[in-house]
């Protein structure tokens, strides 16, 4: 590079005349550039004569000589090239760690808020000799039904609001390909989650020997397989949205009476005999509990059409994208109180806890290999998948959204911890708010991994102890259940009881048969959402890893059209008529 200095060159850069001077200068300069040498270019500024120039030159020889072959600092076109910062003392490690508390005070609370609630629970219980009766949990509980009023409250606005602006706000074509990303990643960890609690529980059968000493309820049929299946798909489609929001449809069956059940036996000659599902009446009722299901399909359509209005749709959008940001600072303040509502929520379910001896005892082989399920498929199989294809580890992408795993797991409810997690992910990990607004509401609704494996277990561990022997048409049968309850099971409390008939009805399992589990369940469900909603996080990190170019894409071709805009108006004002 420096043999551009030439004799010639730095005379015409000395002496000659004003467009020579400016030619050489260029070429010097686009040279150095091309090579990235921003050093010569500083040292050649310092002399303007002609043996100022031959001089930087040499001493520009030497250096490089010296230098052993190091490849000089690349020149920044945009600026100058910047000195060295001076030296700083290090930061003390006090001030670091109270940056570090003040940054993670509210994930900090909120896990004492779980530890709190154990302990209280614990020293609740053993302070009387009594058991506690449902009225005083109920006491013990108020403040954490409380929070959790507040959280359901803005649970139907956000997903509708966060749903039109995101998709309003994509390409049609953009919106697509995300959606099947999502849609594409859920079904195959809920598959992944099905098989492996499947080969669990082959493998620790946990199912031996336990029939004696388990606690039996009741537990009636009052759906089949064919019926959860259609009523999934009437609520994608509900006749009113204002119903939707307080209510789903459902299909139950009315017990035959006992006249129509004694004739029915005596036709057959069996007065065991089991009544067929054609003899129960069918009606449907709406169940308390939002449609979400419905909710989501309508928000997703009604983005599609406003993004498809352009101009038109133009303050529509607006409406519902300020909405969005409203109900998330709204978000923010509610928040705050969740290391107290889960500590008294948590604490109320311990009180309400019959024995601990079935969680220990007969049911504990049972509860070890859904909750070793859960955990291999949240921290391992997740873990690899996001691994594999955003190629980074994401120990601390989970940590940052450890305050909505929490809250998870204090409130047992997927959708109540959807705002924080939307809030979590697009502050602290950096996820685009339209990937966020748009794939996690739809994650909270169909993503339930927790839920597939653990009606995969309970459906094998129930004929285990029943001692039904299953082939592998039957285990089978029981994944493609497992997977589509899953999909319909709502983000409430214990909905995977409801469609946990669903899975025994495919292996002709009595419905009755859910009583065997359910003292467990309380504790479960609490795992399982939060195995669900770290997979609806990981995902939305996964898609937008995949989805970054095109996004960036899309903000590129809006900074031109608005340039070209401003430039043709202001084009515009300076043409004279």
């Amino acid at each position: 590079m420096y043999r551009f200095i030439t004799n010639e060159t730095a005379s015409n850069l000395s002496g000659g005349s004003l467009r020579t001077r400016f030619i050489s200068w260029r070429l010097i300069c686009g040279s150095v550039r091309r090579r990235g040498c921003a050093a010569l270019i500083q040292r050649l500024m310092g002399d303007g004569s002609a043996a100022g120039w031959r001089s930087a030159a040499e001493d520009e020889r030497r250096r490089l000589r010296g230098a052993a072959g190091a490849r000089p600092p690349a020149y920044n076109a945009v600026s100058p090239p910047q000195s060295p910062p001076a030296a700083t003392m290090p930061a003390p490690r006090w001030n670091q760690a109270k940056s570090c508390l003040k940054t993670n005070a509210l994930t900090l609370l909120t896990l004492l808020g779980v530890f709190s609630g154990i302990v209280l629970g614990l020293i609740l219980r053993t302070s009387s000799d009594e058991p506690w009766s449902e009225r005083d949990a109920m006491y013990v509980s108020f403040v954490g039904d409380l929070f959790l009023r507040m959280l359901k409250a803005l649970i139907i606005p956000l997903i509708v609001s966060s749903l039109i602006s995101a998709v309003g706000n994509l390409d049609l074509s953009l919106s697509g390909k995300i959606g099947a990303r999502a849609v594409a990643y859920y079904m195959l960890t809920t598959v992944m989650a099905v098989i492996l609690g499947i080969i669990l529980v082959v493998a620790i059968h946990p199912g031996q020997g336990t029939d004696e000493g388990i606690e039996k309820g009741e537990f009636g049929r009052n759906t089949t397989t064919a019926d959860t299946l259609m009523d999934l798909v009437r609520n994608m489609f509900p006749p009113n949205l204002v119903q939707a929001a307080n209510f789903h449809y459902r299909t139950v069956l009315i017990t035959p009476t006992e006249e129509d059940e004694e004739k029915y036996r005596q036709k057959v000659g069996n007065d065991s005999a089991n009544i067929p599902v054609n003899m129960f009446k069918i009606s449907g009722q709406y169940s308390e509990g939002a449609n979400i299901t419905g909710l989501v399909v309508f928000s997703i359509v009604f983005g599609i059409v406003i993004g498809m209005m352009k101009d038109q749709g133009k303050i529509l959008l607006q409406f519902f994208s300020a909405l969005s940001e409203a109900i998330m600072h709204l978000t923010r303040i509610v928040i705050w109180l969740s290391p107290v509502g889960v500590c008294f929520l948590i604490a109320a379910k311990i009180l309400e806890l019959k024995s601990f001896s079935v969680l220990l005892g007969q049911l504990g082989m049972y509860f070890i290999t859904v909750l070793v399920g859960i955990l291999v498929h949240g921290f391992i199989v997740l873990v690899l998948i996001y691994v594999l294809i955003v190629r980074e580890l994401p120990f601390r992408y989970i940590a940052n959204i450890s305050q909505p795993l929490a809250t998870a797991f204090g409130t047992s409810s997927s959708s109540a911890a959807l705002p924080l997690t939307i809030a979590a992910l697009e502050e602290k990990n950096g996820v685009d708010s339209r990937v966020a607004r748009f794939v996690l509401p739809i994650g909270a609704t169909i993503n339930m991994d927790g839920t597939a494996l653990y009606e995969a277990v309970a459906a094998i561990f129930i004929a285990q102890v029943r001692n039904v022997s299953l082939g592998i048409g039957s285990i089978i049968a029981i994944s493609i259940t497992a997977t589509a309850a899953s999909i319909g099971a709502a983000g409430i409390p214990q909905a995977g009881l409801v469609t946990m008939v669903m899975v025994l009805d495919t292996v002709g399992l009595p419905a009755e048969d859910v009583s065997l589990i359910i003292a467990v369940d309380w504790l479960l469900d609490r795992f399982r959402t939060t195995i669900n909603v770290l997979g609806d996080s990981l995902g939305a990190g996964i898609v937008n890893h995949l989805s970054k170019q095109e996004l960036a894409n899309i903000e590129h071709r809006a900074d031109t059209v608005t340039a070209k805009l401003e430039g043709g108006e202001n084009g515009m004002e300076a043409t004279p008529l």
